[in-house]
């Protein structure tokens, strides 16, 4: 599902009048969303999952292409749990 696609499905089931107001309201959610996380908290829908920030250390790894060695410095990245609800939605 694209974007465009999300957008419009929002629109019908939320029942918002224009495609605008839907895609305000996927921005909004998205927004809330990147900056609970870029202050280090997490986002729990229950029923839905988690979003959280994970670290990654530091380590060295080789190159596939060239088999040289390389150091890849540790970073946050962001991780989604699903939730029971979500996981027996699609495993139905």
């Amino acid at each position: 599902m694209t974007k465009a696609e999300l957008i419009n499905a929002i629109a019908e089931k939320g029942g918002y009048s224009s495609k605008k107001d839907a895609e305000k309201a996927l921005s909004a959610v998205v927004g809330v969303i990147t900056d609970a996380l870029t202050d280090g908290g997490k986002v729990s829908l229950v029923g839905f999952g988690t979003f959280e920030v994970r670290e990654r250390a530091a380590k060295d790894a080789i190159n596939p292409l060239t088999k040289a060695p390389i150091h890849v410095d540790a970073k946050k990245v962001p991780a989604f749990k699903a939730g029971k609800a979500l996981k027996d939605a699609v495993n139905k």
